[in-house]
């Protein structure tokens, strides 16, 4: 028998087969021939090549491409498991199983942790049959998952660079409408100044709508160029104390905190591995909407985190006006505004910051209202070290955790 091979081939029966490319790594032509023989006698039309060394087998399985591999354990010049390393060295996913005469429990349980697909005794060929077929069957899903996993990895890139280009053309657009917009309002709020007063009633009017609506334009347009900012050019990760920028955003807020009267209050908070504006831009915008939208008593503002597996869950809860629940969604949308400006100031630009914010770290943001009874904001940053124990919510100087200006 040459190293190159032998060809076995089953003769046709009546009924129609499956048709079944096989290599043989096998010494003995007698062993080779029952091996065919089991396959054929349970509806395979096998066509088998058998080889009994590594140069042999090498150019069968690139000149033959066949569809699963049978292998003797131990032949004089090679061994079984041999041809899995020459199938992994070619980068070939083709289930390979040992046929051998004698192979003790732990051997073939050890040659199944290798790589070996199943192992069937010589004496016991009936079975050979099955244990092709559901090779067969597990290389098909394999190939199938693999396929679905490439598809969706072309997807997520297509999706990905679809994503970056509309980043990118929001920045260059927000950003060179600046400069041709300022000069309109300009030009609109002197033509205003110089000659108010001096033409009709309607003209004034005119006017003023012009300079207006230049004015809305700059402010959405610097919204705009907010938003697509986000993930560009961030500053570089850290460990930031969030108790440390809570204090930040409540010296910022300073004005509204005392405006309104409320009591902001917040528990110890955590230390996160991230950009530090962009985690106080989260804080100061949940803490700065739950100002603006507030009922018609005094804010109560609560910040309080929790450890949920590999994650800090922060909760910004607050006495407000709330949300219907079918707007749940909507409002981390750009531009999505519930009331209309006459009723409260902003473009709907703040929760779409921080929900980019917080999914591009890992995390999630979500929140939970009724309409008429307050808020609860919250989101989800991984956890930089997750042995890290819960923050004690309870303070023990309740005033350095307190803001009522």
């Amino acid at each position: 028998m040459s190293s190159t091979g032998t060809k076995l081939e089953a003769v046709n029966s009546a009924q129609p087969k499956l048709k079944l490319r096989a290599l043989l790594v096998e010494d003995n032509a007698l062993d080779a021939a029952l091996v065919v023989r089991a396959l054929f006698k349970d509806g395979f039309d096998v066509s088998a090549d058998v080889v009994q060394d590594e140069a042999g087998f090498t150019k069968a399985i690139h000149a033959k491409c066949p569809e699963i591999v049978l292998a003797d354990y131990n032949l004089p010049t090679w061994k079984g498991m041999e041809v899995l390393k020459a199938l992994r060295r070619e980068g070939l996913d083709i289930p390979m199983i040992l046929v051998s005469g004698a192979l003790g429990d732990v051997t073939a349980v050890e040659c199944i942790k290798q790589g070996a697909t199943d192992y069937v005794l010589k004496d016991g060929l009936a079975r050979l049959p099955e244990v092709v077929r559901r090779a067969l069957r597990e290389k098909n899903e394999r190939s199938l998952r693999r396929q679905v996993e490439e598809n969706l990895a072309r997807k997520a890139d297509e999706l990905a660079r679809s994503n970056a280009d509309l980043e990118q053309f929001a920045y260059v657009a927000s950003h060179d409408l600046q400069e041709p917009l300022r000069m309109v309002a300009a030009y609109t709020q002197l033509l205003g100044e110089r000659y108010k007063g001096k033409l009709d009633a309607d003209a004034d009017k005119f006017i003023g709508y012009a300079t207006e609506g230049a004015t809305r334009m700059q402010v959405l347009i610097q919204d705009l160029l907010a938003f697509s900012r986000v993930g560009r050019n961030t500053g570089s990760s850290e460990s930031i104390d969030c108790n440390a920028a809570m204090k930040d955003v409540l010296q910022t807020l300073a004005g509204a905190i005392q405006e309104s009267g409320a009591v902001v209050t917040h528990g110890e908070l955590p230390a996160l591995w991230a950009d530090r504006t962009q985690i106080t831009q989260i804080f100061q915008n949940l803490v700065g909407n739950a100002l603006k939208f507030r009922g018609n008593n005094p804010p109560l503002i609560s910040i309080q985190v929790e450890k949920t597996g590999q994650h800090w869950q922060f909760s910004v809860s607050d006495n407000g006006i709330g949300i219907a629940p079918e707007h749940a969604d909507n409002i981390f949308v750009v531009f999505q505004r519930l009331h209309a400006r006459t009723e409260y100031p902003g473009n709907g630009i703040g929760l779409a910051i921080c929900k980019k914010i917080v999914e591009r770290a890992g995390g999630r943001i979500w929140v939970e209202s009724q309409a008429g009874s307050g808020s609860t904001f919250k989101f989800t940053m991984p956890i930089h070290n997750a042995d890290e124990p819960a923050p004690d919510q309870h303070a023990p100087d309740e005033k350095e955790n307190e803001a009522k200006l």
